[in-house]
């Protein structure tokens, strides 16, 4: 396996955007494209990559804007700017067609996790400027660790950001609005060690992500009132509908998932492209498992059943 990193500039014309590649031995038989959540990076999915690149699979991510390598100073952190949502879909985009460039005649799936999950099933429903949907030429994706919020909720959010956004700027950090997206995740794990024991039940990771600079910072209110816009954009069933039938979408959480409503959201958002797709829609909850499934203690079991899906939905390529 060879581990390649490069840079291509963001859609907001002055940020550098990191892409890590990792690129199997032998001949590839399909790309993998990871979108990652909020507050981490790329590089924490090296793990999974190197278990899919034994496997035949190409794997390449980017650290988001605001993100890891993506973010120019610690001020940047959890920062994306004017236009920030549609900036991070037009980074995905642009990493999709350098890749596919690469890799011109081999399958290309897409998997996003948490926020990163939320961005994926809005950059489906999107189109170029031909009237495309992105989801043309997409053999799968995967949702990983989803939310199905109430948009109500997502609206007074978006309310308050824009609200100190005006009174302290863009780049303000608001300790309530952190609190109000966060604070009631850790309620069900009791007594908790620390404020991130939803994530994973492996301590370990647990305890390296507390300790992580790129792990550790708040989000912006203008990071938080561009995330609101996007999440609203793929809550809504309708847009939806405009998803190509060929795509097929496997959903992969924890059962025991805070971020999904412990099943219940996921549940919901898999039933949104049931009922308003063509395709072909699979779920997977893992008992007990956390937000954090490909880093849970039984994440071997979740890499398998991954490239199992994977390869399954090579097989029905090629048949057809």
């Amino acid at each position: 396996m060879k581990k390649i990193d490069e840079t291509f500039m963001s859609a907001d014309a002055k940020t550098p955007i990191h892409v890590r590649k990792w690129i199997p031995d032998e001949k590839p038989k399909a790309v993998l494209q990871i979108i990652h959540g909020m507050v981490e990076f790329v590089g924490r999915y090296s793990a999974f990559a190197s278990y899919l690149t034994d496997h035949g699979y190409v794997v390449v991510g980017h650290d988001l804007l605001g993100h890891g390598e993506s973010a120019l100073t610690p001020d940047d952190y959890g920062y994306f700017g004017d236009h920030g949502n549609e900036t991070l879909i037009a980074d995905i985009h642009e990493l999709r067609n350098r890749t596919s460039k690469e890799y011109p005649d081999i399958p290309y799936f897409i998997l996003g996790h948490s926020m990163g999950s939320c961005l994926l099933r809005q950059y489906l429903t999107e189109k170029d400027n031909d009237g495309i949907s992105y989801s043309e030429g997409l053999a799968g994706a995967i949702v990983m660790g989803t939310c199905q919020p109430n948009a109500l909720v997502l609206h007074a959010g978006s309310a308050l950001a824009s609200l100190f956004k005006a009174v302290r700027g863009p780049r303000y950090r608001s300790k309530l609005i952190n609190s109000m997206a966060f604070s009631s995740y850790n309620k069900k794990f009791k007594p908790a060690r620390t404020q991130f024991d939803w994530l994973t039940k492996d301590t370990e990771i647990v305890d390296w992500y507390c300790e992580e600079e790129w792990c550790s910072f708040i989000f912006t209110v203008n990071a938080y009132k561009e995330m609101f816009k996007g999440v609203l954009r793929c809550i809504d069933k309708d847009s939806a509908k405009t998803i190509s039938p060929n795509l097929a979408m496997l959903f992969v959480s924890g059962a025991e998932d805070p971020v999904g409503d412990f099943g219940e959201g996921v549940r919901k958002a898999y039933m949104q492209y049931v009922s308003n797709t063509k395709c072909i829609v699979d779920i997977k909850l893992y008992y007990d498992d956390r937000h954090e499934i490909l880093n849970e203690t039984d994440r071997d079991s979740v890499y398998d059943d991954i490239r199992t899906w994977l390869d399954e939905r090579l097989e029905d390529i090629n048949e057809l």
